[in-house]
């Protein structure tokens, strides 16, 4: 049963429910009494962040890292925030904050190379997903932005069989497919490119063309054929 005197109820209903702006209410009237306390400072921050007033979510951070530099919860809202005014700069500067108390923390280091991104100082983001992938091969948001990096450096080769590992290790997230299609077409490959549009792994696609040229037709024919065989094969089953 939720004590609706125990303020943390409170604000923890509040925003289960997303009533932000009542949320933002409620803190002020805490914070009126008592400027400091810190969870009034954490939820009115964070419901600023979740209606777009970044400036205000930002002052209320910078309030609580006046007396806890360091505290994760602020630094996470104000990068938010910071991003989501496009001052990229101070996005480093927290970023490196973070990275100050854990070099390996995941999230700074994709958050500091988005950040680098964004600034197109491509080439200082790319180690940043290198040093996050050391540690956790499979972290998709890192390869994803790894792989985007590269096309955007031009090793478009690079970048395609990055998309592929994405492919391979999570295969419903969406526009890969895509992404991976325009970095071949960047390098002329066009069979390469409607078969990456199709979603086939690089690994399968030398098949596919090898199978062309024994069948003598194009490597889009040669994959319509399969497919269409694989339906049949596969209404064949339902069928029985």
């Amino acid at each position: 049963m939720i004590d609706l005197l125990d303020p943390l109820a409170v604000m923890t209903r509040m925003f289960e429910a997303e009533k932000f702006e009542d949320l933002i209410v409620f803190c002020k009237k805490i914070l009126d009494k008592d400027p400091g306390d810190l969870l009034a400072l954490q939820n009115i921050s964070t419901a600023f962040l979740r209606v777009g007033e970044y400036r205000e979510a930002m002052a209320h951070c910078d309030v609580i890292l006046g007396k806890h530099p360091k505290d994760e919860h602020a630094l996470h809202n104000k990068i938010l925030s910071l991003e989501g005014m496009g001052e990229f700069g101070g996005v480093i500067e927290c970023a490196d904050a973070l990275l100050s108390d854990d070099p390996k923390d995941g999230w700074a280091l994709n958050t500091r190379g988005l950040a680098l991104n964004e600034l197109d100082r491509h080439a200082e983001a790319l180690p940043l997903y290198d040093r996050v992938l050391e540690a956790d091969p499979r972290n998709v948001t890192a390869l994803l932005n790894r792989a985007n990096t590269l096309g955007l450096l031009g090793r478009f080769g690079e970048a395609a069989e990055a998309y592929d590992l994405v492919q391979r290790i999570d295969s419903g997230i969406g526009g890969v497919s895509k992404a991976k299609s325009d970095m071949f077409l960047r390098m002329g490959k066009e069979d390469e490119s409607f078969l990456a549009a199709q979603g086939v792994l690089i690994e399968r696609m030398e098949k596919f063309k090898r199978d062309a040229r024994e069948n003598r037709c194009s490597v889009f024919h040669q994959f319509c054929n399969e497919e269409f065989d694989l339906m049949e094969r596969s209404g064949g089953r339902d069928a029985g």
